[in-house]
Parts: structure tokens; sequence; C-alpha cells
């Protein structure tokens, strides 16, 4: 029984432990450039005017940067214009605007770097180029209009928004047919990566809007955590994986959000009324893994804002880092674009907790060394009693060898014979492997934990570790290790530490058994090779007290 455990947990660790890590950058923008493309089309026998086919050229100052709306009802004064770039800027991020199609061309996170170097720039969450800039827009009745290169008007050329500031808007104005205009309104508020966004339309009748977002992978792509577009509607997540150029999946009803996103990082649109109905189509435009994300508002009736306007669109938009702690407090079930698969019920405890120690300490290597001893105590009535049966089977090993040479030839007596020394003895042959099952579950969890939480990623610990969701390398100047480049010490140690814990573990298998489970702790340490520094941590970690505990089991245990 023993060594059948024993052998299914080894095979299932190397099943799935048995890969390595590739940490790419990100895909190169790429994409048609149409800056000087036109946007005209027919929407209820209706031209579609850009505000640059009306409209002269007028020279616009940093010193004013408020502009007059009513320009835009001028025409007369202008003859071409230049779509210009709007900056908002918080303490958060940096976002760049553009007026062709009040689109936005990059998102700048602060506080989150490409690599681990000080001079490395910010992560940006936008890597798509015109024609394919998220938020356009696309209105239909009976046929659809895009209006992603439609030229806008911007009321304001700059927007810094900080915490004694307050919040600011920034609108986007076009005008369609004589007297119809379309009003994209952004709302930027201090200390969150949350942004409104309301879409009215004055003129002739209410139409359908839609909304755009174009992304490409961040990463090299990982078959063991998804990156790509996800949706939440009726209380499932649920993600799409489109493996073929013009492949589309499509969903309609109510919806809690739409996503594109990876382990990360996402940027997300949320419908505040998510009974909707909303439509999502989602589809694949190209080998790179270009995607686009339509979420349209199939709404008959709109909200009215004032005199012939109506609100075809209003939305939040999430554009920033999947903290859980972050999405949990905006509300609308964006924490769930948090997604560790099947351990996901054991994966965001130990997330709240590593979290929680965090506050305290400030260093996510000492929380998960924490989180690790707190995990040891939970389990240490289990692995006590299982480390004492260990023990007390070895101690039988005699008396079984004896009872299967006796029995050899009649196997139901054996088996009868085992049982009732087992009953005798007080003893479970199993209670040795069942910690070391239970363990694995938390084990796995814990490892998508430090693979995808973002709080551990660029983490540093100590030492030469500095990056916690990386493999640690010690790197010595002017040596480098053919495929690893550094030494994998902590790796290492973690090798030592398992064959030292075997050594000192009872065992009640044979001989030949004995030797080929002397070779775990080196398959082991291959396999941890390429793991997350953090990962390693917590196996050391506990390793050493698994080491303590059955020092002292065996100095004070019968």
């Amino acid at each position: 029984m023993e060594t059948r455990s024993l052998i299914a947990i080894v095979l299932s660790l190397l099943v799935l432990l048995g890969f390595q890590f590739f940490y790419g950058a990100k895909y190169p923008a790429s994409g048609p450039d149409s800056d000087n493309s036109s946007a005209n089309a027919t929407l209820h026998d209706l031209k579609v005017k850009t505000a640059g086919e009306k409209m002269g050229h007028v020279s616009e100052t940093v010193a004013a940067p408020k502009r007059d709306l009513s320009d835009l009802v001028s025409p007369a004064r202008y003859s071409a214009i230049k779509a210009k770039e709007i900056i908002v800027e918080t303490d958060l991020y940096k976002a760049v605007f553009s007026e062709k199609g009040g689109t936005i061309k990059s998102f700048l996170l602060k506080q989150y770097r490409q690599t681990i170097d000080k001079n490395s720039p910010p992560v940006d969450l936008i890597n798509t180029s015109p024609p394919y800039l998220p938020l356009g827009l696309q209105l239909s009745s009976k046929s659809p209009v895009d209006l992603s290169t439609v030229m806008f008007k911007a009321d304001k050329e700059r927007i810094n928004v900080t915490g004694s500031s307050g919040s600011a808007e920034l609108k986007f104005v076009a005008q369609l047919a004589p007297g119809a205009l379309i009003i994209k309104t952004f709302h930027f508020k201090p200390n969150t990566y949350w942004i409104d966004l309301s879409v009215t339309i004055s003129g002739p009748s209410p139409i359908q809007g839609s909304i755009f977002l174009f992304n490409r992978p961040y990463q090299k792509k990982s078959r063991y955590v998804f990156s790509g577009p996800s949706y939440y509607a009726q209380n499932k997540l649920e993600e799409i994986k489109l493996k073929k150029v013009g492949e589309e999946e499509s969903y309609s009803g109510p919806l809690d959000w739409m996503a594109y996103g990876d382990n990360y990082f996402c940027t997300a649109l949320i419908p505040i009324e998510a009974s909707g109905p909303w439509g999502v189509l989602f589809k694949r435009l190209d080998d790179a893994g270009l995607t686009q994300s339509k979420l349209t508002n199939l709404s008959n009736s709109f909200k009215k804002t004032g005199d012939d306007s109506i609100e075809i669109l209003k939305l939040g938009l999430y554009f920033g880092p999947k903290e859980i702690d972050r999405l949990k407090a905006l509300g609308h079930n964006l924490s769930k674009e948090i997604n560790f698969g099947w351990f996901d019920p054991i994966a965001k405890p130990l997330l709240y907790v590593l979290n929680f120690f965090y506050r305290f300490i400030h260093n996510y290597g000492w929380s998960i060394i924490l989180l690790t001893v707190l995990i040891k105590i939970l389990f240490w009535p289990l692995a006590h009693k299982g480390a004492q049966s260990m023990k007390t089977m070895q101690k039988l090993q005699p008396k079984l060898a004896k009872l299967k040479e006796k029995y050899k030839d009649d196997k139901e007596r054996m088996n009868k014979e085992l049982m009732q020394l087992y009953k005798t003895y007080k003893v479970n042959p199993m209670s040795g492997c069942l910690p070391m099952l239970l363990q694995i579950p938390v084990f796995f969890a814990l490892y998508k934990v430090l693979l995808q939480a973002i709080e551990l990623r660029h983490a540093p610990f100590m030492l030469w570790i500095n990056d916690l969701s990386a493999p640690d390398r010690l790197m010595i100047p002017g040596v480098t290790i053919p495929y690893l480049g550094g030494i994998p010490v902590l790796t290492l140690l973690m090798g030592v530490s398992m064959y030292y814990q075997q050594k000192l573990s009872p065992s009640s298998m044979d001989p030949t058994q004995a030797k080929m489970m002397q070779f775990l702790p080196v398959v082991f340490t291959f396999m941890f090779i390429n793991f997350p520094s953090g990962l390693v941590l917590y196996w050391l970690v506990n390793n050493i007290l698994s080491i303590v505990q059955q020092v002292y089991v065996n100095k004070f245990t019968d």
C-alpha cells in the first residue's frame, strides 16, 4: 500500500510539475497604419462627417488647454485639423488618448516595470497600433458604422489627477449629420485604475452602440497560465481560446464584465447596468494573436440625458494590475478575473493570508515562510500521527516478513493476519502517506499563486533573490553556467534538505524500493530548477520543518 501510494505521488508530481517556465517579452505592436484613412459611412441615410472635414485649423496653446466645444458646430472656421494627443496622468498611470476615434494609444502603469531593472520602462497595457486601438466606437441600426478613425474634438489637452486635485473629466465630441453630435466622456479619479465612460448621442433616432478592445499577448503564451479574452456572466467565468485566424465566439445576455488579461494585468469593460442585455463578440484577427473584443448594448431603451440626447453606453473601465484586494473592492465580480483553475478554492485563501502577513512585515519572502509555518501547524497533528505510524511500521518489519513468508501461498490468509497485526499494534499502513497526499493540493495551489499573483511579481526577498516569481540564480561575475546562467542555490538546498529528510524518516520498504526512492531528491531538484524561487522557498522551509518534526518523533516516540 505504501509503495503504491508513493509511486502515485511521484507520478503525479512528474506529470504536473515536469515543465519549465519561460518569461517572454511583449510582442511588438503591429498592424496596418491608417492615419490618413477617411471615415465616411451611411447611417439612416445620414452621411457621417468627421470634425476635420468641415472645420479649419486653429492654433492651440498649452497655456489655454480648455477648448470650446461649440467649435464643433461652427465649421466655417476650419478647413483641416490634425489629431492631437491628450495626456491624462494620475499617481498610478499615464494614459495617452488620441482625437482620432477618441481612442487610447498607451496606458503606462507607473508602479510596474517590464523587468526588475530600475531603468526598465513601465508596463504599457496597450500593445496595438492604429487602426486597432482600444475604445473605438461603432454605431449600428441597419448597418454598422465604425467611428474608430473619425476625428473627435477633445475639450482638454492635458489632465493631472491627484488626491488633492480631485476627479476630472475629458470629453471627445464628433459631429455626425448636421445637428447630431456624439460625445464620449471619461471621468478620472485619483488613486484608482477605474475610469467611468459615458457615450451619448444627439440626433435623429436611437441606435445601438458598441465599443472595442484590441489586444495582443503581453508575454509568450504558456499552456499553464491562461492569457486572452474572457467574460463573466451569470455567475460563471468563460475564458475564450481562439486558435485560428477568423475564429469567433459570442455571447448575449446579462454581463458583469468583459476583459483581456494574462497572469498579471488586464483591461476590462464593465457595464454599469449588468442586466443589459449585452452582446459580446471575440474574434482572432491574425497569426500573432491580435484579438478583437466587442461589447454591444443590445437594449431597446436608452437613458435620456438632455434635449434629444440619449446615453447609448455607460461603462466602467479597468486598466491595471490583477490585485485581488483592489479588484474585490471594486465589486462587479471583477476579482473573478483572477482564476487559479481547479485549485482556486485553496489558492485564493492562501493569497489573502499571504497579503495579510505582508501588511505587517513588508516582505513576501518572509510572508511565504510564515505561511509555510502556518500550514505546517495546521497539518502538524496529522503529520505527527503519520510519522509515529511509520516508525511503528518500521519496528513491525520482522513480524511482517515472517507473516509474508509463512502465508506466501495463501494471500487471503496473509492479508487477514496482516490486518490483525495492524489492529493489535493500532497502526495504519496508509497514515504515513496521508499527510503528503493532503499537502499536494496545497502545494499546487500555492504554486499557482506564486506563478500568477502580481503581488509576487518582481518582489525581492533577500541576498541574491530579487524576484520571487522567477527562478533563483546566484550570478558569479565572469562565470556563466550553460542553460542556467547562475547557481540555483535555493533549489540545491531544497534537494539536500529533501535527501536528509528522507534519511531520517522511517520506511517499511524493501532495500530495492528504498534505493529507488533515494533518487527522488535528485528528480525533484531538477524539476524545481526553473520553478519560481518563492515556491522553492516554500518547499525548502517545509522540508526543514518536517526534519525538525521527524527528529522530535524519533527522539521522544517509543
